[in-house]
């Protein structure tokens, strides 16, 4: 791991790898759950899978307002983590009103913890800090780290034992990383400054009441250019959670040789994860040396360059969705190409995009901005299970083609137009 870089990066890095061990490890088997145990049909399992998952990222929005106007971000970071283990000790109970209760207290909870850690992760750099893009990819590996472990533990709890036990070890990550915040946020974060602007009389007049400049009004602009082609990309990215773990369960040989042990279709949820904690050390480096030699690539082409790799990722999703039509199941080295294309386009968009935005945002709406940005998700997650309810009405090489198509075809544009939005940030790279 790179070194120069704040210690509070690394302590902010551990408590969202906890914070992530449990989203991902419950999101490993929120389908499966619904459909296996639940017995939803795939609709009825998309839609309530859309929905909870766009909501996680629509409350960042309000989380974001509150920390900036009323409590600050360190507040709001161990609120959420609070309530977000509430939610995952709900889901360990065999019973349907505490599902649909568990999901709100894990839809409010997000709300205050995810705009807030990553804006806090932004006020450790100064602004025109160079490795700044590199922190934030560092604090990915951190998502990621979590990520990967999570299916691994809660997936084999859940689909070897009892899904109510996988859900209850994604509790028990997010009360370890709620420990985690608690022990050394005056450690590492008591220096950064956290003070809402409401009721803090120097800072509203300073802050509140200084207009947005023409620079601000062309810099905001641009991060909602960059969301709306962002919305394309995680729609179909988060295919993940919900038709291609279907693909997986159904479709995918997933029988080890020699032992003969058929492993969990959940487990295909750690391979973008593990690939992210191979390559994010790869890409931070990579772009800290083109920034010093001056030819790192702007945000939108990254964007761009992000979308096209998702839509190689889909063309092989329909040749192996064509095999799995004349054989009875197709190899896992399918989703395997799958799942690093992907992530190749993830490493290109999210965290360059939580990066660029941290940096176009002005001071006064820096967590507002940064809800805005999850915002995209939430349209993209929604739109997401709503398309993966047609999974079973569709034939898979028909299901997989559309995302294949509009994933590129939105490259393209956000290529066609890269010098525009690049003139929009406005001295920002």
């Amino acid at each position: 791991m790179q070194t120069g870089h704040p210690k509070g990066l690394y302590f902010l890095f551990a408590v969202e790898m906890w914070e992530r061990f449990s989203y991902y490890g419950m999101r490993s088997l929120l389908t499966l759950y619904m459909v296996k145990y639940l017995l939803f049909s795939a609709e009825e399992a998309g839609r309530v899978y859309g929905t909870y998952t766009g909501l996680v990222y629509a409350t960042p929005l309000i989380g974001g307002y509150i920390a900036d106007r009323y409590l600050g971000q360190k507040k709001c970071i161990l609120i959420g983590a609070i309530l977000m283990m509430i939610g995952h000790f709900s889901m360990a109970i065999s019973d349907l009103p505490f599902f649909y209760a568990a999901l709100g207290f894990l839809i409010i909870g997000n709300g205050f913890f995810k705009p807030n850690i990553s804006t806090l992760v932004g006020k450790l750099y100064d602004e025109d800090d160079g490795k700044r893009d590199a922190g934030f990819t560092i604090f990915y590996m951190g998502i990621n780290i979590g990520a990967f472990f999570s299916p691994l533990i809660c997936g084999t709890l859940g689909e070897k034992i009892g899904f109510h036990y996988g859900f209850a070890a994604a509790g028990v990550g997010m009360l370890i990383g709620a420990l985690i915040y608690l022990w050394g946020q005056k450690r590492f974060c008591g220096h950064i400054e956290d003070n809402p602007v409401r009721g803090n009389a120097r800072l509203e007049c300073k802050i509140i009441n200084k207009p947005i400049t023409k620079t601000e009004k062309h810099r905001i602009m641009a991060i909602f250019i960059l969301m709306f082609f962002s919305i394309f990309f995680w729609a179909s990215f988060e295919q993940a959670g919900s038709s291609l773990t279907l693909f997986a369960d159904r479709s995918t040989d997933r029988i080890i040789p020699f032992i003969n042990w058929e492993f969990p279709a959940s487990y295909f949820q750690s391979v973008n994860p593990l690939l992210i904690i191979l390559l994010a050390p790869l890409f931070s480096r990579m772009w800290v040396e083109l920034s010093s030699r001056h030819k790192n690539p702007s945000v939108p082409v990254k964007f761009s360059a992000g979308l096209f790799l998702v839509s190689i990722g889909f063309v092989l999703m329909v040749i192996a969705a064509f095999a799995s039509e004349s054989a009875e199941k197709v190899s896992f080295l399918w989703l395997l190409g799958v799942y690093l294309f992907h992530t190749l386009g993830e490493l290109c968009l999210s965290p360059v995009g939580l990066s660029v935005v941290t940096k176009l945002a002005p001071v006064k709406f820096a967590s507002l901005l940064m809800g805005t940005w999850f915002l995209a998700s939430f349209f993209a997650n929604l739109s997401a299970g709503l398309f993966a309810g047609k999974y079973d009405s569709l034939s898979a090489p028909e299901f997989f083609m559309i995302p294949m198509l509009l994933t590129a075809i939105a490259g393209a544009v956000a290529m066609f137009f890269a010098k525009p939005i690049k003139k929009l940030m406005r001295g920002v790279e």
